[in-house]
């Protein structure tokens, strides 16, 4: 199943450019998405299968991403993270080649 998504005018603009990341390779260089559908043994369960696809990365294109909101460490945990590297540390030290025996 082919779907021209640079062409379609039922698309918003930024509807159409997160179809093109989230297509990927499946999106040739004009723009084609191509959908390969082999699941089924009936050509037109195929055919659905392919529809069903199609509308399915519609539709996760046009949710809007979550924007990520910049977060910091606790100062606990950063105490916590440094004791942990200073145990591993002193753990390792121990290990090595003892020269004074």
């Amino acid at each position: 199943m082919r779907f021209d998504v640079r062409r379609s005018p039922n698309l918003p603009e930024e509807v159409r450019a997160r179809l093109l990341t989230l297509a990927g390779r499946r999106v040739n260089a004009e723009g084609v998405l191509v959908i390969d559908a082999r699941r089924y043994r009936s050509q037109e369960r195929n055919r659905a299968d392919a529809r069903a696809r199609l509308v399915a990365l519609i539709d996760a294109a046009c949710r809007v991403p979550v924007r990520r909101r910049p977060t910091r460490p606790t100062v606990a945990s950063r105490h916590r993270r440094m004791d942990a590297k200073t145990r591993r540390g002193s753990i390792k030290r121990l290990r090595g080649d003892r020269g004074d025996e």
